[in-house]
């Protein structure tokens, strides 16, 4: 029996993080000692409030199906959360509850494209807003945010992009993966242009908002700008502060037509999110705000370990983030130049594959952020792993030859 597959996949590549992973495992496996700073995955516990909270409804027998747009318990919470992090005062017909937040992004695109609707994407990029763009039939508009502008987007690059197909602009802040934050003034100015165009929708995508460095804060659009409540579309979730990735629980806050369009999505694809999970997700919500200092504290300790390594390369370039726990060098002085082990590094992709095959440290290529020639890597890792992953990419670009 043979089949055709959906031309909708035809050309959509698999995601360059989970692909570079994915490589460092296989390499393991063959008993390589790899170093994977590839994924976005705190090396943090989840809150044993979180776990306990968990238990005791296993026990207490809440596993049947939830409703789809999230327990009221839960909705409850994120509203609790909303007032107290980001000043916001928001009523639960505009809360959704997700399996993840790229569920979120999913069930908001599909809820709202049309074929050929065009989507604002600053790059750097965390790498699936372009692929479910193009995977539903949208189309993915790039605008480059500058090295020297701190990898933060340009107003008047945002409105030089906008056309009358244009359906989404996408803010994702704290960065993945630069970790450049916005300030007030930069929302602002943002904010000015979206007044400008009332038919765009923004989807901030604000999961890393806890994880702030030098002692800024993450300021929401929504509280900068409340007169675009009807037009912003918040995506959260527990992954990341709360090192809960595998609970895989995110929410949304956004209008109520678009909120009732993305839970029609939900209920006719994967229904409701685990209610065991969404117990856990109510106590670590709830619960002392200590272990994300700790996880704050620990974080920026191994920004300074890991860029301040990385800035002494020679031939390496590496702004200091301001959020999340992702380093994004530049290599464009060594592309063109061949390894210690002779592979011509003609690109960042090849670039990273060689470093990972020669050095065992694997990280994900600008380009499938897209931004080259530049590298990602999370620092949420041992410090000890860490700092050997540092020496090795040393000893990496002081063996690569250039012209």
């Amino acid at each position: 029996m043979s089949f055709t597959i959906a031309s909708r996949l035809t050309d959509l590549p698999r995601p360059a993080t989970i692909a570079m992973a994915a490589r460092a495992r296989e390499l393991k496996a063959q008993g390589a000692d790899v170093i994977s700073l590839a994924l976005g995955q705190p090396d943090f516990s989840s809150p044993p409030e979180a776990i306990e909270a968990a238990y005791a409804a296993a026990k207490a027998g809440d596993t049947g199906y939830p409703p789809i747009p999230g327990q009221k318990p839960l909705i409850d919470a994120i509203i609790r959360k909303f007032r107290h992090d980001n000043a916001l005062d928001v009523t639960s017909d505009r809360i959704m509850v997700a399996n993840g937040g790229k569920q979120v992004i999913f069930n908001a695109l599909m809820a709202s494209l049309e074929v050929g609707d065009q989507v604002i994407v600053p790059a750097p990029y965390w790498v699936s807003y372009p692929l479910i763009t193009r995977m539903l039939g949208g189309v993915p508009v790039e605008i480059r945010c500058r090295e020297e502008n701190g990898f933060r987007p340009d107003p008047e690059a945002i409105r030089e992009a906008i056309t009358p197909r244009t359906k989404w602009l996408v803010l994702n802040f704290p960065n993945n993966p630069t970790g450049a934050i916005l300030e007030r003034q930069d929302l602002e100015a943002i904010a000015d242009v979206l007044r400008e165009a009332p038919h765009v929708l923004v989807m901030s995508d604000e999961i890393y908002e806890h994880l702030t460095f030098d002692g800024k804060k993450h300021l929401s659009l929504l509280s900068v700008a409340p007169d675009l409540a009807d037009r912003i579309l918040i995506v959260n979730g527990m992954a990341k502060a709360y090192a809960m990735t595998g609970w895989r629980v995110g929410f949304a806050c956004g209008p109520v037509p678009l909120i009732q369009a993305m839970v029609a999505v939900q209920g006719n694809s994967t229904s409701g999110v685990c209610t065991l999970a969404q117990a856990g997700s109510v106590a670590a919500l709830d619960g002392d705000a200590d272990g994300i200092a700790r996880m704050l504290e620990t974080y920026e300790r191994r920004r300074g370990l890991v860029v301040g390594a990385l800035q002494q390369v020679p031939g390496l370039t590496c702004v200091m983030p301001d959020g999340a726990f992702y380093a994004y060098p530049g290599v464009a002085a060594l592309i063109g130049g061949t390894s210690g082990q002779g592979r011509l590094l003609d690109t960042d992709v090849a670039f990273a594959e060689a470093l990972l095959d020669e050095a065992h440290v694997a990280t994900v290529p600008g380009s499938a952020f897209g931004y080259s020639p530049y590298l990602r890597l999370s620092f949420a890792a041992s410090d000890a792993q860490l700092l050997e992953a540092c020496r090795r990419i040393t000893q990496f670009v002081g063996d690569i030859r250039t012209a």
